[in-house]
């Protein structure tokens, strides 16, 4: 499934871009995601952990940056693991591009994702929804640890971590969202012109 996604970040699109090739200084900005091992040749094993009501999600696997485009400011990245307790497997690809926003950077994330297993029993709804709010925070960290580089003594290490991924605070926003595209469905006054 095709999922896209856009933030922006108050920096320059040459710093951004930096910081999102540097993967283990990008990796504690993932919700629940830990790298816990890199090949030397760019590729990182790592752990994610996440939980979405009753269901707990632990995969393993690898992430490497397989395409650059430093002129387009475009990174291509695959990740792909498996569940530690379970037959689940999820294989993805992001796409991110970045260009100048004001004094900022837009981002643009483009993920293809595949799922079998636990995670496949939620919807694509609401897998676009939890993959919203995981970006949102996601984002977040992204911009407090590049605001924060280099002060007091900072190195190039992540600043600080995004929060956890809980179940029920990643549900409760994905819940609003799917309510909110009710509403907006239903509610919002009707264009007769799409008839024609």
């Amino acid at each position: 499934m095709l999922i896209d996604n856009e933030f922006d970040v108050a920096a320059p699109v040459d710093k951004v871009w930096a910081y999102l090739l540097d993967v283990p200084n990008l990796a504690p900005c993932l919700p629940g995601a830990e790298l816990v091992g890199d090949d030397g040749d760019g590729t990182y094993q790592g752990k994610v952990t996440t939980r979405l009501g009753p269901v707990r999600l632990n995969f393993s696997g690898t992430a490497k940056i397989i395409d650059t485009d430093e002129t387009a400011h475009r990174m291509v990245l695959e990740a792909s693991g498996s569940e530690d307790r379970g037959k689940g497997t999820a294989e993805m690809t992001v796409t991110a591009t970045l260009r100048a926003a004001g004094r900022g950077t837009r981002v643009h994330v483009a993920q293809d994702l595949t799922v079998s297993g636990a995670a496949a029993q939620f919807g694509r709804g609401m897998i676009s929804d939890v993959t919203s709010v995981l970006m949102n925070s996601f984002a977040e960290c992204l911009q407090y640890n590049i605001d924060n580089q280099g002060r007091g003594g900072a190195t190039a290490t992540a600043v600080r971590a995004a929060a956890p991924a809980s179940g029920l605070a990643i549900g409760l926003r994905a819940a609003v969202m799917a309510l909110k595209r009710v509403f907006a469905r239903f509610f919002l006054p009707y264009d007769a012109s799409r008839l024609r």
